[in-house]
């Protein structure tokens, strides 16, 4: 009777715990140009759009963020500082309370000034 009861609560709270266990994964992504960096408040602005719909979306980049950069084919690692308006980044990101959090952004280029 022990051992029922002992896998009866076990099976109960193994599932509970391993959803626990999960780390949280990016539920959305986007793919635009920085339209502001700010340093002191570790926060992006990017541009994107899809057709004739353009939204900027405001992320909170913790400090703990990956952020590499594409020209190398490792993807040589850089810090919030080397991102610039302009640059065109691959940001995957999820919400939260306080807003936007990025998990992961990765320069993959740069927009070039003017028309030729």
């Amino acid at each position: 009777m022990r051992r029922i009861t002992l896998l009866s609560l076990v099976s109960l709270v193994a599932p509970v715990v391993l959803v626990a266990q999960q780390t949280t994964t990016p539920h959305d992504s986007v793919r635009g140009a920085i339209r502001a960096v700010d340093t002191r408040a570790r926060t992006l602005e990017v541009t994107t759009g899809v057709g004739l719909a353009i939204r900027v979306v405001r992320l909170q980049v913790p400090a703990t963020v990956p952020i590499t950069d594409r020209k190398d084919a490792q993807g040589a690692p850089i810090n919030l500082a080397a991102l610039k308006p302009g640059d065109v980044i691959r940001v995957s990101f999820g919400s939260r309370p306080t807003g936007f959090v990025a998990y992961t952004i990765e320069r993959i280029g740069s927009m070039e000034e003017g028309v030729p």
